[in-house]
């Protein structure tokens, strides 16, 4: 991360641009790089019924405290995406794609327990095809009480990310979404989250770091 860049952070669900990025994105913002987030659900109608938890107001917090530019709320419905045509998932992320002209994008992986998670995944690889020749690399996030609890285990980080310096801003971030939180020891805790981060870090000697799998590089100019 060594040039300014316009970021694209994709999450199916409120918090889990948080949970699989918070930090990175932080650090971009830092950087004084361009990041958008775009949620694709709406994340409350399966979970919480009619009620109106408060996700728009809870993503734009977590926005403000780690430095992102903007957040789209698509607001596609909670757990059924499936019930959706995949071209209804691919329009509108292929739409702020081609606006927002991003270098580097961060995407949900899709090989987790959480349907919805495979789907906005599958829309994103089409979205974001390389004849959009702007788009330099893609990284695939994982998602903490999804992708660790899926079977086979696929998700193999490739890139570890330095997030010491901003593990406090990720903390920060999600205790804006009151509703996602669980009691330690959930691995959607606060300390649950902060352990993980540890943990990722030492396999590398570092302090705390976010992980990728890349899923695709282009270099032009060696």
């Amino acid at each position: 991360m060594t040039e300014r860049n316009n970021i694209l952070i994709i999450a199916t669900h409120p918090d889990d641009e948080i949970l699989g990025c918070g930090g990175v994105a932080a650090l971009h913002a830092q950087k004084g790089d361009k990041v958008c987030s775009v949620v694709v659900c709406e994340g409350e109608s399966h979970r919480y019924k009619n009620m109106d938890v408060g996700q728009q107001e809870h993503a734009e917090q977590a926005a403000d405290i780690l430095g992102v530019t903007e957040v789209r709320m698509l607001g596609l419905p909670d757990q059924r995406l499936d019930q959706l045509s995949l071209v209804e998932v691919i329009t509108p992320i292929e739409s702020i794609v081609r606006e927002i002209r991003p270098g580097t994008i961060y995407c949900q992986y899709g090989g987790d327990i959480n349907q919805d998670h495979k789907i906005v995944f599958d829309a994103t690889l089409i979205a974001t095809r390389p004849v959009e020749e702007y788009i330099e690399t893609i990284y695939a996030y994982d998602t903490a009480s999804s992708t660790e609890w899926a079977y086979p285990r696929t998700f193999i980080p490739d890139t570890w990310i330095d997030i010491s310096s901003v593990i406090e801003k990720k903390m920060d971030a999600m205790k804006c979404y009151q509703t996602e939180l669980n009691e330690f020891p959930h691995p959607r805790s606060i300390d649950g989250l902060r352990l993980k981060a540890g943990a990722w870090g030492v396999q590398c000697c570092l302090e705390s770091a976010e992980v990728f799998m890349t899923i695709r590089r282009i270099i032009k100019n060696v």
